[in-house]
């Protein structure tokens, strides 16, 4: 007969926290988010790596690329790269995060010389960006011909046809710099002629990167920013159950510091086998993640496996459909709090202290909080980092209102049967996820600001001032339907109806 567990599984929504005394010395701005990402023993070691705050980016199509790894990494969390894609090209975002120079921007938005005005207003529509680059072939590697910015055109006396090459301004009339001028000499060039941005091209004349004035003072502020020890950016990259022999190296190569397996369900054979290849052929010095997981039970095969942090989560996405396909899932607070229970059994027993990541569920901001709460030593967010510019999808303008397009892994349009896959077919039997939209919500750093703000207001109001010591006095109490109606806005007729939804 099948085993019940008559208690019911709760969602985030369901918990609030109480607040306890918060003394004068415990400032918001003080607060430490700093937290383990892969394991460590006790009292021997310091964690191979560590954030700075408690945020990656989930392993999917429509949010993690290389602009947002830069983005995130610069704020002090890490981005694990999509998987399901070739190994070549995963490899290659990779590298391009980890070869990224601060205040050197790789150019996305780039036209040919044969281009029309049309061209130029719509790439401006979907990326936002007003600075193009005019190369030979449109590429962004392509040699400079010219660069087309706002002050070029003016679509109220010009014809939608007319050529870039008849309006942009031309190579010969641009301020550039060669590749290899540093930071400071090329702010320098900048200030000097008064320009917005300047290209940097190689030594045949290729595009390299763009500098912008408008990013001068944003890299001298990031104080979070989370580097090696050869001062680059530190990259995450998923990898999956089946090619792990061909990619795992490729991506090492490329310098991914952290990998993590991308898999709808982390309790198998699959993972077992996955990890059992790493450990053999690279001993404890790759850094590897696993997951997903629910229960206990989960957590312990996976951290005897050699699991280096464990996610735990199974449908409680905002695209994902697994528990009404399937059948399949928890609730995620609960499943949270079973589960670092665990973790901390463990660390008792055996004296090793495997990380804890809550991949999913996160819908408000203080969600994230009271994740943290209940013993997650980070969260891994998808829709949250889909909304901004950084997310490698296209922005789209749906009734007067941006949007950025956000789907699935287990989605018809990313077909990542790897995820899914049980050793079966070679192909995604059903779909598990959906296509979907998501409210644009602008840049990466300005939201990622906001949300850490109000974690630390409540880690203040906790008493806490770092994540274990949140993880300690924390106090959380479930809540009644009604309770929960009653914490938002009612009986009122609301003046401001924007969105707080984060």
């Amino acid at each position: 007969m099948a085993t019940f567990i008559n208690e019911p599984s709760h969602t985030f929504n369901e918990y609030l926290l109480i607040p306890g005394y918060t003394p004068i010395t415990c400032r918001s701005e003080k607060v430490s988010l700093k937290t383990p990402l892969v394991k460590y023993r006790r009292g021997s070691e310091e964690p191979a790596i560590s954030m700075n705050i408690p945020m990656v980016s989930a392993i999917m199509q429509s949010v993690s690329g290389d602009r947002l790894a830069v983005a995130l990494a610069t704020e002090g969390g890490v981005s694990f790269i999509y998987g399901s894609q070739s190994v070549a090209d995963e490899a290659a975002m990779v590298k391009r995060a980890k070869t990224y120079k601060a205040g050197f921007v790789r150019s996305d938005s780039n036209l040919s010389p044969d281009h029309t005005l049309h061209d130029v207003l719509e790439l401006k529509e979907r990326t936002g960006h007003s600075t193009i680059a005019v190369t030979e072939d449109g590429t962004a590697e392509g040699k400079l011909v010219g660069v087309v910015t706002s002050r070029d055109y003016r679509v109220s006396r010009m014809e939608l046809s007319e050529k870039v090459s008849t309006f942009m301004t031309p190579f010969d009339k641009l301020v550039w710099a060669r590749e290899g001028i540093t930071l400071k000499e090329a702010n320098d060039v900048i200030w000097e002629h008064k320009l917005n941005s300047l290209p940097i091209i190689d030594e045949n004349g290729r595009l390299c990167y763009f500098v912008f004035r408008k990013d001068y003072e944003s890299h001298k502020q990031n104080p979070n920013e989370l580097l090696d020890s050869h001062k680059r950016y530190i990259v995450g990259a998923g990898i999956n159950t089946r090619d792990y022999e061909e990619r795992v190296p490729a991506l090492l190569e490329a310098g991914a510091d952290v990998l993590c397996i991308d898999s709808s369900e982390g309790h198998t054979d699959w993972q077992r086998f996955t990890l059992a290849w790493i450990r053999e052929h690279y001993g404890d010095t790759v850094k590897v993640g696993a997951g997903n997981v629910v229960d206990a039970a989960g957590f312990r095969f996976l951290a005897e496996c050699g699991a280096d942090f464990v996610k735990v989560g199974i449908g409680g996405g905002s695209i994902c459909i697994t528990r009404e396909t399937k059948g399949i899932g928890r609730g995620q607070a609960t499943a949270l709090i079973d589960v670092c229970a665990e973790r901390d059994r463990y660390f008792a027993e055996t004296g090793v202290y495997v990380p804890v990541c809550s991949d999913g569920g996160i819908v408000y901001d203080h969600h994230i909080a009271l994740a943290l709460a209940m013993g997650a030593d980070f969260v891994m967010l998808g829709r949250y980092f889909a909304r901004f510019d950084e997310s490698p999808t296209d922005k789209v303008n749906i009734g007067g209102t941006y949007y950025k397009e956000y789907w699935g892994e287990g989605s018809a349009r990313a077909r990542n049967w790897q995820r899914y896959d049980m050793g079966g077919d070679k192909k995604l039997s059903f779909v598990e996820g959906v296509d979907s939209y998501v409210p644009y919500a602008g840049s990466l750093k300005d939201n990622v600001a906001v949300t850490l703000s109000k974690v630390r207001h409540t880690m203040c109001n906790c008493g806490a001032m770092s994540i274990p010591e949140f993880q300690e006095k924390a106090v959380l109490q479930l809540v009644s339907a009604t309770t929960i109606v009653e914490g938002g806005a009612h009986d009122v007729i609301q003046k401001d109806t924007s969105p707080t939804i984060k």
